[in-house]
Formats: structure tokens, C-alpha cells, sequence
């Protein structure tokens, strides 16, 4: 216990309806870790889970373009040469790339303006 980061321990209760939505709302976001998830929504207000297939896609597309980049400098390499299908090649997967860029962007934007923005004013008197 003594070398816990965080000692202090805060305890509440709350009806079984409460904690079911809260449960709910754990599962909805994956995690399992109750302290976790109350610590976040306590300190930030809003937890937010990005599933994008769109970045998983980019991943995978960074992934090949950088195998045929390699392919194509070991050829050049080899030869002394580039050839316009390479050329082509590495076009065709920029042109993916930034559509996939700029749909994860888009889907991001989105996702922000659905977040409320609350602002929690302090009471002087309290």
C-alpha cells in the first residue's frame, strides 16, 4: 500500500438502476475497470472511444505503400532505374492515403461537435 500512486480513497453509493447504467455505459466503452472509468468521467468529464475502421484501413495502407516504397527503391537500386508503373504505384497510394486522411478527419469533426461543451462555474459563497 505503500507505494500506491494513488492513496486517497473516495467511496459513494448509489441505487441499483445507477450503477446498472453506469455498468452499461462501461461495457458500451469496453473496459471493465470501474475505478478507471469513474476516475475519467470525475476528472474529464466525457470519455470518448474512437472505433474508426477508416484508421485501420490507413494503417494498412501505410503498411503496403511502405513495402512497395522499399520494392521499388531496392529496384532502383538494383537497375539504376524507375519505371512509370512505380511511379504510378506510389501516386495511387498517396491518393488512398489522403482520402483516408481526410475521411478520419471528417469523422473526428463530427464527433467534436457532438461533445457538449459544459462550463462549470465555481460559487464564491460556498
Amino acid at each position: 500500500m505503500a507505494n500506491r500512486k494513488r492513496d486517497i480513497m473516495l467511496r459513494f453509493r448509489v441505487t441499483p438502476e445507477e450503477r446498472a447504467k453506469i455498468e452499461e455505459r462501461m461495457a458500451q466503452l469496453g473496459t471493465a475497470n470501474m475505478a478507471a472509468y469513474l476516475r475519467k468521467i470525475a476528472i474529464d468529464g466525457y470519455v470518448v472511444k474512437l472505433d474508426l475502421p477508416e484508421l485501420k484501413e490507413m494503417i494498412s495502407l501505410l503498411r503496403r505503400s511502405g513495402n512497395n516504397l522499399n520494392q521499388i527503391a531496392r529496384r532502383v537500386n538494383e537497375t539504376g532505374r524507375i519505371y512509370d508503373a512505380d511511379i504510378g504505384c506510389l501516386h495511387e497510394d498517396q491518393e488512398k492515403l489522403w482520402a483516408a486522411a481526410n475521411e478520419i478527419l471528417r469523422r473526428l469533426s463530427a464527433i467534436n461537435k457532438r461533445i457538449p461543451v459544459r462550463i462549470l462555474a465555481k460559487r464564491i459563497d460556498s
